[in-house]
């Protein structure tokens, strides 16, 4: 009996072919997705030509050809790359708008106090009720550091406050007000009294149903027609305030769909354990709830600091606004494309962060209840 070829073993008494060499492994796994067929062959080598030929390009223009440092713009008049000139030229106003100009050191303690505690936030180094803690110190401190009168610092008027200060207080102002509202809407829309129910659904129903542009409007300038001088307040406020609503009403239905969620039992377990309504809600249901909504409400969360863009249609100029203006310059007017970039780098790198930040929770939940099944 002749012997089986090497590449052959036997499998239960009978010679099995092996796998050929090279057909396991990186390599292997590259060729059957993107050389499986000699059409997926054309395809992949066409497009990563593209690709090569695209980054090339704007490795030239980004790169090789930009131009760094152009007083008055002069130097890129002529250049054939991007003027990141314009950035190091405006960007104080990018940043901070219209502040006054010696005060403007404050817009930037106000940016580190932000991005820090944020990062240290994500770390979860510390307990939720000093997390939370810190925040609430955060935004006294931002407040206190845009409006002045106090240490020694001159008064600033809020017609003045603008850039990414102005950006980080909105969102954090929407978010700290219309998350807590949003769950007393959903907690009302679930509620047994008929009173209560209704005036839940139709907050929700009316403000979900406006556009965020008129939501502002009205807030802002039609409000004020309406309400007597002891009562008119400041248009960043009355804006805020038409923020949080908005905010509010669709996160309200990410966190009902939280409550929905849960199974029954959780709910009867705590009432056979002679809890209150709000012990129940606050030990037992809402936990749970809020972290089946995670990913939902990090959704609502990072369009709510998207959403202070349109802030600048009311003349408060966040950083987008801010942008905008600052380059009204006739001698930087042109380079418009680098100045939006730069905003577009600043929210694409917070919002990921935050997004990021949201999956880790996700994340974690998913852990514990691991843990619990086992």
């Amino acid at each position: 009996m002749t012997e089986a070829p090497a590449s052959y073993a036997k499998i239960g008494g009978a010679p099995a072919r092996l796998p050929p060499l090279g057909s396991t492994g990186f390599l292997a796994r590259l060729h059957k997705r993107y050389f499986a067929s000699p059409l997926m062959s054309v395809v992949t080598v066409v497009l990563a030509a593209i690709t090569v030929w695209a980054l090339t390009g704007l490795f030239r223009w980004a790169i090789w050809d930009a131009v760094w440092y152009a007083p008055e713009g002069a130097a890129c008049r002529d250049a054939a790359g991007a003027c990141w000139a314009v950035i190091a030229e405006k960007y104080r106003v990018m940043l901070f708008g219209a502040f006054p100009y010696a005060e403007q050191w404050r817009g930037g303690v106000i940016i580190a106090l932000w991005l820090v505690w944020g990062v240290l936030t994500a770390t979860n180094l510390f307990a939720v009720s000093l997390r939370l803690l810190g925040w609430l110190v955060v935004f006294i401190a931002t407040i206190a550091l845009l409006q002045g009168g106090i240490f020694g610092m001159p008064h600033v008027g809020t017609d003045l406050w603008g850039g990414l200060p102005l950006t980080f207080l909105i969102f954090g102002g929407t978010v700290a007000g219309g998350l807590p509202l949003a769950i007393l809407l959903a907690l009302g829309r679930r509620s047994q009294l008929p009173a209560i129910r209704f005036l839940s659904v139709a907050t929700i129903e009316c403000v979900r149903g406006i556009p965020l542009l008129v939501v502002l409007f009205f807030a802002a300038l039609i409000l004020p027609l309406f309400l007597p001088d002891q009562l008119n307040v400041d248009k960043l406020v009355r804006a805020e305030i038409g923020m949080i609503i908005f905010f509010a009403a669709y996160a309200a239905e990410v966190v009902r769909g939280g409550l929905q969620a849960l199974p029954d039992g959780q709910e009867e377990a705590a009432k056979a354990l002679g809890l209150r309504y709000w012990q129940r809600m606050r030990k037992i249901v809402l936990p749970q709830a809020l972290a089946i909504s995670i990913p939902a409400l990090f959704n609502d969360i990072i369009r709510a600091f998207k959403n202070t863009t349109f802030f600048s249609i009311l003349g408060l100029f966040d950083v987008l606004g801010a942008t905008k203006a600052a380059l009204q310059d006739p001698n930087w007017v042109r380079y418009g494309l680098e100045g939006y970039l730069f905003v577009f780098l600043l929210y694409f790198l917070i919002c990921s962060g935050m997004s990021l930040y949201g999956r880790s929770l996700e994340q974690a939940n998913a852990r514990r209840g691991r843990k619990v099944e086992r």
